[in-house]
C-alpha cells in the first residue's frame, strides 16, 4: 500500500489582529465570556491587500521552497477552502498560475469546511495513485480561509469564533508507509451558508457531534494502522474550541500534552486550522522524522476526516 509522508510545511497569516476586547466593542460580548467557553483570545482578519488567495499563495510557496523540490516535481494541487473569493477560477488554479506548476497535473479545490484538510489529502493520495508511472510523487496540500469575510459582525454567538489564514503542506506517495485515513459526512445536519454569508451555526449541537466524532475517528486511523495512542507523537485536531479537545482527551484518558492547541492566537480558521498548526508545530521544531501524527478534522456539513501520517524531513 502506498501512503501520504509528510516532507514539508508551509503557513500565512494576515496582519490585521482582533483581540476579544475589540470585539467587545462591537457586539454584548467580554474576553473572560469569549476565552472561557472557547480558549479564543485572538484571531487574524485579513486587512487591505490580503485574501484567502494571496494567504494560500504565500502559505504554497513556503511548503515548496522548504522541500526542496521544483515546481515542476508537483504531481498535483488540492486546495481546501469554503471562502475564496471566486467561483471560477479555483484556488488551485489561481495557486498554480502564481507558483507556475506544471500545465499538465490536476488541480483543484474541495469544500469539507473544518475537516477540509484531510479530505484534500485524501483527494491528492488518490490523484497521484491514479499515475503509477509519472515521476511526480509529490503533492501540494493546502487550507485557506478568509471567513471574515462572511461573518456577520453583529452576531455575537459567531463573530467571536472565526479567523482568516492559511496552512500548506508538501506530501509524498511513497510506498510501505503508514497511512490511513477516514471519512464521513451528515448532510441531514446541516445548517446552510449562502455563497456570501453570513455565517450561521448551532453551537451546542456541533459541540455534541464533535465530541463523538473525534474520539471515533481516532480510533478508526489508529486501527487501521494498528497503532495505539501511545504511539502516536502528536494529535493535531481542528481548532475550534478548547473544551471540545479537553473533553475528547479526559474521554480517551489520553495524555493532553498530545493535543496541540493554538486557537486562542487563531480562533476557528476551518480548513486552515490543520495545516497552520502543523506548520507551527514545524517552524518550533517539534516534528521530527519518523514521528507519528494523526490529524482529527470536524464541523460543518457536517463533516469529519482524521488521517495518520509520518513525517519524512523535518518539515521546513
Amino acid at each position: 500500500m502506498e501512503g501520504l509522508q509528510l516532507i514539508a510545511t508551509g503557513g500565512a497569516l494576515p496582519g490585521r489582529l482582533v483581540t476579544n476586547d475589540d470585539l467587545s466593542r462591537l457586539v454584548d460580548t467580554s474576553d473572560e465570556w469569549i476565552t472561557t467557553r472557547t480558549g479564543i483570545r485572538q484571531r487574524r482578519f485579513c486587512g487591505e491587500g490580503e485574501s484567502a488567495t494571496t494567504l494560500a499563495v504565500t502559505a504554497a510557496k513556503q511548503a515548496l521552497e522548504r522541500s526542496g523540490l521544483s515546481a515542476a516535481q508537483i504531481g498535483c494541487c488540492v486546495c481546501a477552502t469554503l471562502s475564496g473569493e471566486y467561483a471560477s477560477p479555483s484556488m488551485a488554479c489561481l495557486v498554480q498560475k502564481e507558483l507556475g506548476l506544471a500545465r499538465d497535473i490536476p488541480v483543484l479545490d474541495v469544500n469539507a469546511a473544518c475537516s477540509g484538510f484531510i479530505y484534500a489529502a485524501a483527494v491528492a493520495r488518490g490523484l497521484l495513485a491514479m499515475r503509477p508511472g509519472d515521476a511526480r510523487r509529490y503533492a501540494l496540500v493546502i487550507g485557506c480561509e478568509q471567513l471574515s469575510r462572511l461573518m456577520d459582525m453583529t452576531d455575537r454567538n459567531t463573530c467571536v469564533l472565526f479567523g482568516d489564514g492559511a496552512g500548506a503542506a508538501v506530501f509524498e506517495l511513497a510506498p510501505d508507509v503508514e497511512f490511513a485515513v477516514d471519512l464521513g459526512a451528515r448532510g441531514d445536519f446541516a445548517i446552510e451558508t449562502p455563497p456570501n454569508g453570513p455565517i450561521r451555526m448551532d453551537g451546542k449541537a456541533v459541540f455534541r457531534f464533535a465530541v463523538e466524532a473525534l474520539p471515533r475517528t481516532l480510533h478508526a486511523v489508529l486501527e487501521a494502522t494498528r497503532h495505539t495512542l501511545d504511539e502516536v507523537d502528536w494529535v493535531v485536531c481542528h481548532q475550534a474550541n478548547s473544551r471540545i479537545i479537553d473533553h475528547c482527551v479526559k474521554k480517551l484518558a489520553a495524555d493532553p500534552a498530545k493535543f496541540y492547541k493554538n486557537m486562542d492566537r487563531h480562533g476557528n480558521t476551518s480548513a486552515a486550522s490543520i495545516p497552520v498548526a502543523l506548520n507551527e508545530l514545524a517552524e518550533a521544531g517539534r516534528l521530527q522524522p519518523g514521528m507519528r501524527v494523526a490529524c482529527i478534522g470536524f464541523g460543518g456539513g457536517l463533516t469529519w476526516g482524521g488521517m495518520l501520517i509520518t513525517v519524512k524531513g523535518s518539515a521546513v
